[in-house]
């Protein structure tokens, strides 16, 4: 068996993801198939943390939500990602593997708290560890709990799982001539105004030296692509 490039990853998947075609929730077929994938890079023995936002629950709900305290808008969302996590576990309970959910916020009936000994113990049996609720705090985003989660558990990298397969110089839908990059530094995507990340995060793993791959989700086997380090998608690095 070919061995991977990455021994433990936090993949940061978006809620939009699990969307398929919907306008809003989660599409099964589209949930079971990214499973597939993680089944994937689990059996070669890969450590996997993931981190999922809430955007496709809450999407439901904005236009109630307008005029909303941002801080109690951001608590909602934390319980959208919750939501996502736990669908995300299920499914990969019934392809056989296991998972284990932890929430920044204290909802104990629900699934545990995330104390970090613990989530480092149930990656090293390896077990697949989703964390939830964000970083349990209103203003910072998922991308931001991903960067702080991986920092954490010393994951080697962060897999930014988007519906476009890298960091492209323009837009591609907007402009045909765009480019994606094979590999940038933080200074020069920050120079260049690229949107890998919100800010925080960001920072957070430039400043942690926690490099950043961004690849499409939607592509099939693109994960197990990025995971044995083939050239797939955008490699952020110091």
């Amino acid at each position: 068996m070919t061995t991977p490039a990455y021994k433990r990853v936090l993949l940061k998947l978006s809620g939009e993801a699990l969307m398929g075609d919907d306008a809003y929730g989660i599409n099964r077929a589209t949930i079971e198939r990214m499973v597939a994938d993680v089944a994937e890079i689990s059996k070669l023995g890969v450590e996997l943390a993931i981190v999922i936002g809430g955007g496709n629950i809450f999407r439901g709900v904005a236009p109630g939500a307008q005029g909303m305290d941002r801080a109690t808008a951001d608590y909602m969302g934390m319980l959208a990602t919750v939501m996502n996590s736990l669908a995300l576990a299920d499914a990969m309970r019934q392809a056989g593997l296991t998972a284990r959910v932890m929430s920044a916020i204290g909802i104990e009936q629900v699934v545990e708290p995330y104390v970090r000994p613990k989530a480092l113990q149930y990656l090293e049996e390896g077990k697949i560890v989703v964390f939830a609720a964000g970083t349990g705090n209103p203003f910072f985003t998922t991308d931001t709990a991903a960067a702080l989660r991986g920092s954490e558990i010393g994951a080697q990298i962060v897999l930014k799982a988007t519906k476009v397969d890298g960091v492209y110089t323009a837009d591609p839908k907007k402009d045909p001539s765009a480019t994606r990059y094979q590999s940038i530094s933080f200074d020069e995507a920050i120079a260049k105004h690229l949107q890998v990340m919100d800010a925080t995060a960001f920072a957070l793993c430039r400043d942690q030296k926690l490099p950043i791959k961004v690849f499409s989700i939607v592509k099939p086997g693109a994960l197990k692509s990025v995971v044995m380090g083939d050239d797939e998608g955008t490699l952020v690095h110091v």
